[in-house]
């Protein structure tokens, strides 16, 4: 799995953490609303390396649906991709599922902790893997 110097082991492979490093700014977070309805909206995002975590800002995010609904369940799922090319036909990405945090202070932001991660087309073909459970306050 991927290594920055001086860092913990990350539960992303090193193609995972090329990609998710490489200037995407757009993925789509998905949660589910108090009827059980999906919701999947576009959202800015960051890999925070510290926590190998996936963080979501935005304007007003306290206020918004993705927000609520996270500080309700507690889960979300966001896939990040795009086409290496269109000829021939390319895509790739990852897409990570886990527990969230809706965090309203001092500056409101999702926090998505891997617990499963799926990636394709990032040269080793598909990945699909579960993460293991981290003990409180491990991540």
């Amino acid at each position: 799995m991927g290594e920055a110097p001086g860092a913990a082991m990350s539960v992303f492979t090193d193609a995972e953490l090329c990609y998710l490093t490489g200037g995407r700014q757009l993925g789509r977070i998905a949660t589910v609303g108090a009827d059980g309805t999906p919701h999947v909206v576009p959202v800015g995002w960051i890999y925070n390396a510290a926590r190998d975590a996936i963080e979501i800002g935005g304007v007003e995010l306290e206020r918004s649906k993705k927000f609520r609904d996270i500080a309700r369940t507690g889960r979300a799922a966001i896939v990040i991709d795009d086409l290496e090319s269109t000829d021939p036909w390319r895509p790739r990405g990852v897409e990570v599922r886990g527990r969230a945090e809706a965090i309203a202070l001092p500056t409101p932001l999702i926090r998505i902790h891997p617990e499963r991660i799926v990636s394709w087309g990032l040269g080793g073909g598909r990945s699909a893997r579960t993460i293991p459970s981290q003990p409180a306050g491990g991540g």
